[in-house]
């Protein structure tokens, strides 16, 4: 019950048992192609020409580390959106080549204001992009893509996504947002392997990062762009994690991505009903909450240690609170291949391991 990796099916887990071949050969060649393909068109439908689906062997933090240090130019700045643990990452990823300017803060519970970025915007001409978390997996806050990326386009400037927790499970227009770029994981709402991650990005952009400066050897995306555009990758790949994502994709685009998220959003609302029931208190409200996601106060008299243990015991791992919220929440994610039976065991298991106190 933890948001990455997930759980995954039967199907994915054998897709690692493949032949084994080198990354150099026309079979590798034709499974990236494959890859990027249904990247497309699960996640910009109509508008694939206007895209590139970049590959990275590497977690998701991987794919926006490369995207945000792909995407300055000399003299330029960037402009984070921070209300979390993952916005703060983005920060601290931007801060280590002195990238940014002051960094839009905001309460660990509260969404940004496009209209404080508006004017942040006209007071800082040097900011060439703003970057922003989409699911803020320290609380499981959506924040608010579209009415962002409208300030930010409005103003001529370059809107970049971690969407790593959010796609496959939040509604998200890239394409009809004006998204530059978007960065994604196999390993959480995909439900393929960690290991793999990827950053969508617009082509027209993409022309123009050739020009900007290599701040990493491994992460500058051009460099993916240019190899995988003669079917290969810079880098040796986790190929058989390539395998297993090939097979996730295949899996999600059968299912459909609209159908993932309602199912998701029906099993985060079993899990929500339940606890409403037994009084555990949200630490959202339900206007913020993912469908993927719920963050929790500690019952009264109950340790995060304890309650862990005790649920592990029974079969079921929970995620503990980050940085301040360490020692005041619990997390539970329903993203990944879970069932209905196996959500009522767990709400089961998670009574029992309270009746203590």
């Amino acid at each position: 019950m933890n948001p990455g990796p997930v759980n995954v099916s039967e199907r994915v887990r054998q897709a690692l048992l493949r032949p084994d071949i080198c990354h150099r050969e026309s079979e590798f060649t034709e499974l990236l192609y494959r890859i990027q393909d249904k990247l497309l068109k699960a996640f910009v439908p109509g508008a694939e020409a206007e895209y590139a689906a970049v590959l990275i062997t590497g977690s998701g933090t991987s794919a926006v580390e490369s995207a945000l240090m792909s995407a300055i130019p000399h003299g330029k700045r960037m402009l984070v959106l921070n209300n979390g643990v993952y916005g703060e990452r983005i920060s601290q990823i931007i801060g280590l080549h002195r990238l940014g300017v002051s960094e839009l803060k905001y309460d660990w519970t509260a969404k940004p204001d496009p209209e404080r970025l508006r004017l942040a915007l006209r007071q800082h001409p040097e900011v060439h992009a703003v970057a922003m978390v989409h699911h803020e997996t320290t609380t499981g806050l959506i924040n608010p893509v579209k009415e962002v990326a409208e300030v930010v386009d409005s103003q001529n400037r370059v809107f970049i996504l971690d969407a790593v927790s959010g796609l496959g499970g939040e509604s998200l227009d890239i394409a009809g947002s004006h998204i530059y770029m978007v960065a994604g994981t196999a390993g959480k709402c995909i439900q393929g392997f960690p290991g793999v991650s990827f950053v969508l990005v617009r082509k027209g952009f993409l022309e123009r990062m050739r020009n900007y400066p290599k701040r990493s050897w491994y992460l500058h995306l051009t460099h993916y762009v240019d190899d995988q555009g003669r079917g290969t990758i810079p880098f040796t790949p986790a190929v058989q994690v390539y395998y297993a994502f090939d097979e996730a994709l295949s899996e999600l685009l059968e299912e459909g991505v609209a159908n993932r998220i309602q199912r998701y959003k029906k099993s985060a609302a079993l899990i929500r009903a339940r606890m409403a029931k037994l009084g555990v208190k949200p630490v959202l409200t339900p206007d913020r909450q993912s469908n993927t996601i719920t963050a929790y106060y500690l019952p009264e008299g109950v340790a995060y240690a304890q309650l862990h243990d005790r649920l592990k015991a029974q079969g079921y791992v929970i995620y503990a609170g980050q940085g301040q919220l360490e020692s005041k929440i619990f997390r539970v994610a329903n993203m990944g291949a879970l069932t209905e039976a196996q959500l009522a065991g767990f709400l089961d298991a998670f009574e029992q391991a309270c009746k203590p106190a």
